[in-house]
C-alpha cells in the first residue's frame, strides 16, 4: 500500500507539473486542432476518391482523425514525454541519485508519465476531439460501454508508449546522447502507428506487419475499438502482451547498464 501511494503521488506531480504550462497547453490544443483540420480535408479527399478505404466511411475516417490528434501528445507519439528528463538525467549522471531512492527507477517514470498522459488528455486531448465533433460529420458511438472499452485502450496504450520509449530513454547509457535514437523512435511512431494514414488502408504484407507491431497498440488499436472495428477483449490481450513484453526488456537493459555501464558525469 506504502508503494501505492508513492507511485499515485508522483503521477499526481507529473500531472501538476504539466499543468502549469497553460500557454504551452493552449498553444498544442490550437496546433493539434489545425493540423486536424488540414488532414480532415485530405481524408475526405482520399475518401472521396476511394470510397470505404481501410473498411472505413468518410465519418470514420474523421472520426480517426480526431482520435489521432486527441492521442498524439497523450501518447507522447512525436515526443514529449518524460524520457526527455529521464535521458538527460542518464547523460548528466543525476540518474545515480534515482537508483538510491527507495523506489523502482521504472517504475517512477511510469507513473510521472502516466500523470503526464493523463494531463494531456484532459488539457489538450478532448478540445480538439470536441471541435471535431462540432463542426465535422463523424461517427462517435453513443453507447457508453464502448466508450468505457475505449478508455481502457488508451490507459494500456499509455503503458505501452511509455515502454517504447523508456528503451529510448536506456541507450543513453551507452551512446551518452539519445537525441538521434529519438528522433528515429519518433518517425517510427508516427508510421507505424497510424497517425499518418490508418494501418488497415496499408497494403498486403506491409499492412500485416505494422499491425502486428507495439506502435499499432497506440492509436490503431483503440481507434479501431471506439468505431467498433476491433474487439475490446483481444485488444486488450495485444496491448497488454507488449506492453509486458516491452517493460521486461526494459528492465533487462536497466539492470545491464546500471551494472556494467559508467554513467557520464557520475
Amino acid at each position: 500500500m506504502g508503494a501505492l501511494r508513492l507511485y499515485a503521488a508522483v503521477a499526481a506531480g507529473g500531472f501538476r507539473r504539466y499543468a502549469t504550462y497553460r500557454v504551452a497547453t493552449a498553444a498544442g490544443v490550437f496546433t493539434n486542432t489545425v493540423f486536424g483540420v488540414i488532414l480532415v480535408h485530405t481524408y475526405l479527399a482520399l475518401w472521396d476518391a476511394r470510397p470505404h478505404l481501410g473498411g472505413y466511411d468518410q465519418a470514420q475516417a474523421v472520426t480517426y482523425v480526431w482520435v489521432g490528434q486527441a492521442l498524439l501528445a497523450t501518447l507522447a507519439i512525436g515526443g514529449g514525454g518524460v524520457e526527455r528528463d529521464l535521458m538527460e538525467r542518464i547523460r548528466t549522471g543525476d540518474v545515480a541519485v534515482d537508483l538510491y531512492r527507495p523506489a523502482d527507477l521504472q517504475a517512477w517514470w511510469l507513473a510521472a508519465d502516466l500523470g503526464r498522459a493523463l494531463f494531456q488528455m484532459v488539457g489538450r486531448g478532448l478540445v480538439p476531439l470536441l471541435f471535431g465533433a462540432l463542426f465535422f460529420p463523424v461517427a462517435l458511438p453513443a453507447d457508453p460501454v464502448t466508450w468505457a472499452a475505449f478508455a481502457g485502450t488508451v490507459l494500456s496504450a499509455m503503458v505501452v508508449s511509455f515502454a517504447l520509449r523508456y528503451l529510448v530513454a536506456l541507450s543513453v547509457f551507452w551512446l551518452l546522447d539519445g537525441m538521434g535514437v529519438a528522433q528515429v523512435a519518433h518517425l517510427v511512431g508516427y508510421f507505424c502507428s497510424g497517425m499518418l494514414l490508418p494501418l488497415n488502408v496499408f497494403p498486403g504484407l506491409l499492412g500485416e506487419v505494422v499491425r502486428l507491431l507495439p506502435w499499432s497498440a497506440l492509436l490503431q488499436n483503440p481507434a479501431d475499438v471506439l468505431l467498433g472495428h476491433a474487439d475490446p477483449l483481444d485488444t486488450y490481450v495485444f496491448q497488454g502482451a507488449w506492453a509486458a513484453a516491452l517493460l521486461a526488456l526494459g528492465r533487462l537493459l536497466q539492470r545491464a547498464a546500471t551494472r556494467r555501464v559508467v554513467v557520464q558525469g557520475g
